[in-house]
């Protein structure tokens, strides 16, 4: 019955452009949590899996993954597209292996929304290991247990909440990008055109409708992965209510 109304609701076009940001957003939010568990272990205060010392590098680490939250999106999305022009050793390295061309392609699209929703991903993963403290680890040695083992019946367990935060937090980011998708992907239909980018096609276009039906169903969307995640803090029974 939902389908039914939603296509009734939806022009073909728009359906495809939410199946294509529901596509998006799930390969980059599996992607980027492989990717950040092991980033986010060594920001940490985990001492487990030092093998260098931090303090000469944590802070340009740090300052490059948080550059998304302060670069305008069109910035960001014009450097992406200087480096996977053909010439540039990104573009080179992808033609080599089979890729093609990364500009204006769903595998460029992945990788440009992965570099632009890292921090949303690897900050909840920090804090969630942060938050679990030494005293589980040392307890973990005192009885033999080695860092691997400490790692996947200790750490990863008791971090679970932060990795679904982090996990809801980067889907829906990615769910709302624009201005990165639009500079990496243009507007090619079924390929890159987005939900973001349908909605800036029916403005053009003076299809206000159109446009504010997509948009009450991303700002819908939106609002209930927030309420989720506030709820989700230990004493909020407000927002558990809600639920």
């Amino acid at each position: 019955m939902i389908l039914c109304m939603t296509e009734s609701l939806l022009a073909p076009a728009d359906i495809e452009a939410l199946w294509l940001t529901l596509k998006l957003a799930s390969v980059v939010t599996v992607l980027l949590l492989i990717i950040s568990t092991p980033l986010a272990l060594w920001l940490s205060d985990d001492d487990t899996f030092q093998t260098i010392n931090r303090s000469k590098v944590k802070g340009i680490v740090q300052a490059v993954i948080a550059l998304p939250l302060v670069l305008p999106p069109t910035v960001l999305g014009f450097y992406l597209l200087i480096a996977f022009s053909p010439n540039s050793l990104p573009g080179q390295f992808s033609h080599a292996i089979g890729l093609g061309s990364l500009a204006f392609s769903f595998s460029g699209l992945v990788i440009a929304s992965m570099i632009y929703s890292l921090p949303f991903v690897v900050q909840p993963l920090i804090n969630a290991f942060n938050a679990i403290g030494p005293r589980h680890a040392e307890a973990a040695a005192t009885l033999g247990a080695g860092r691997w083992d400490t790692l996947r019946y200790i750490t990863l367990p008791l971090a679970r909440p932060g990795f679904i935060s982090a996990g809801v937090l980067g889907f829906a980011h990615t769910v709302g990008e624009f201005g990165v998708v639009l500079m990496i992907g243009g507007n090619i239909a079924g390929e890159t055109r987005v939900a973001s980018v349908q909605i800036y096609d029916h403005v053009e276009a003076l299809a206000y409708p159109q446009a504010h039906t997509l948009s009450a169903i991303l700002l819908l969307f939106s609002f209930v992965v927030l309420l989720w995640v506030y709820a989700r803090r230990p004493g909020n029974t407000e927002a558990k209510a809600w639920l």
